[in-house]
């Protein structure tokens, strides 16, 4: 029997240098910040980081898990949030089995106040 997919939600966000940067200084700091928020988030076992972030394209792309669909996409909205993230961020809705990034369901975020 094949086994059960678990849902990811992956977290896309414009590979886009942080504006006004000192010379010198290192261009996506954003990376750290977001990566520290989602370590903080896992500690506090409100989501699971499913993966290390990686370069897709034009994108560096964020997974986490372990948790339902909304609570998920709640977390996605916040990073998108987070000072020096660049806009355009977006989330993909995904699984375990995806054989490459980016196939799922795509949603807006930050999602809307609700």
């Amino acid at each position: 029997m094949a086994p059960v997919p678990t849902m990811v939600v992956e977290i896309h966000v414009p590979l886009l240098p942080t504006p006004n940067l000192a010379d010198g200084a290192y261009p996506f700091r954003w990376i750290e910040e977001v990566d520290d928020f989602l370590a903080g988030l896992e500690d506090e076992g409100d989501a699971e980081v499913f993966d290390d972030g990686e370069e897709d394209g034009d994108a560096y792309v964020f997974f986490v898990t372990g948790a339902g669909e909304d609570h998920l996409l709640t977390v996605a909205s916040r990073v998108a949030t987070l000072p020096g993230v660049p806009a355009g961020t977006f989330a993909v809705v995904s699984d375990d089995q995806a054989e490459e990034i980016g196939v799922g369901r795509r949603v807006t975020i930050p999602l809307p106040a609700a």
